[in-house]
């Protein structure tokens, strides 16, 4: 039986998590960069013993409000 109240959550099957090292190359900044943006609480993460995993959606929702008017 499904749990109640979690239909607008995504299953673990359906998060995609990337590395450190690929959100830096995806975003074209410095791993270190990644790491700011993470511990800052800029860029939601989930500790896997001493690494990082990024939810890839969390990524282009940080990249889609990124952008701002200039001019």
């Amino acid at each position: 039986m499904p749990a109640k109240g979690n239909d607008d959550l995504p299953g673990p099957r359906q998060v995609q998590f990337l590395t450190v090292a690929e959100v830096a190359s995806l975003m074209r900044v410095s791993k270190m960069t990644v790491y700011r943006l993470v511990h800052s609480g800029e860029l939601p993460a989930v500790r896997v013993g001493k690494s990082f995993r990024v939810p890839e959606q969390a990524v282009h929702d940080y990249l889609d409000n990124a952008y701002f008017d200039v001019g």
